[in-house]
């Protein structure tokens, strides 16, 4: 596959100049692209242009790490390195956040949850997704699910999520001691139900889901503020249903 293709695929799916999108990808998804990631990168930047923006998540952490069978034992159900500040190596972002983050103009945030953003108001995207939210932005899944959605979580921020879900993913005292915080991230722990994948079919029973394939890869494009939207709406109605938590099942 070409980059004339990959352009071709993102502009049937509805991306236009002047677009500021948050872009989650897998490369290996699409098939064989010609100059890989660089390739990818480059159809983005053209399709939206100097006065769009891509924006995308750029955590410093490992790829998913396979799990003993004692710390599945133990109840971890993911695990990841979590580099330095400074590292500017492969990480479990994917290659093409990768390429972006090193492209001349590109803006780097801080944290650990940092985000890179190229394009208008670089600078501000670059501080977290809220910027996508206020200019009523995209999100473009390219091979990959809602799951990795990273502005969805400013649902949780706005409204919260009561203390009792919350336990459920709680890492053990015991387990975080031979995982210290700034050295591993660790998943522990569920909840019956997945609220986002009833907030992604929501989403789609409303038809504010688009769908395209380029290459091999399905790729969705949606409005980050209209699913948000959604995921508030769920939290605010009733957390404990949205997370398959029955009343009479609730933590106390």
């Amino acid at each position: 596959m070409k980059r004339s293709d990959i352009e071709e695929g993102l502009r049937m799916i509805g991306l236009r100049q002047r677009d500021a999108v948050e872009v989650h990808s897998s490369l290996s998804s699409l098939g064989w692209v010609e100059g890989g990631a660089a390739t990818v990168v480059d159809a983005l930047m053209a399709v939206v242009g100097v006065t769009g923006a891509l924006v995308m998540s750029a955590y410093p952490v490992s790829p998913a790490l396979p799990l003993t069978e004692e710390e599945k034992a133990r109840g971890i159900v993911w695990k990841v390195r979590i580099f330095k500040e400074n590292y500017d190596g492969p990480t479990g972002l994917g290659a093409i956040a990768d390429d972006l983050c090193k492209r001349p103009g590109t803006v780097l945030g801080t944290g650990l949850h940092r985000v890179c953003a190229w394009g208008q108001d670089a600078e501000l995207h670059s501080k977290g997704y809220r910027h996508l939210i206020d200019v009523d932005g995209w999100v473009l899944l390219m091979g990959v699910g809602i799951d990795r959605c990273s502005s969805l979580h400013l649902a949780e921020e706005t409204v919260g999520i009561p203390a009792q879900i919350q336990e459920c993913w709680r890492v053990p005292d015991g387990v975080r001691r031979d995982y210290p915080a700034e050295d591993w991230g660790i998943g522990y722990g569920s909840t019956p139900e997945d609220a986002w994948i009833k907030v992604w079919e929501e989403a789609k029973r409303r038809g504010l889901v688009r769908t395209q394939f380029i290459g091999h890869a399905e790729c969705t494009l949606f409005k980050a503020r209209s699913v948000l939207g959604i995921y508030e709406e769920f939290l605010r109605r009733d957390p404990f249903g949205l997370f398959g938590i029955s009343h009479s099942s609730k933590p106390r």
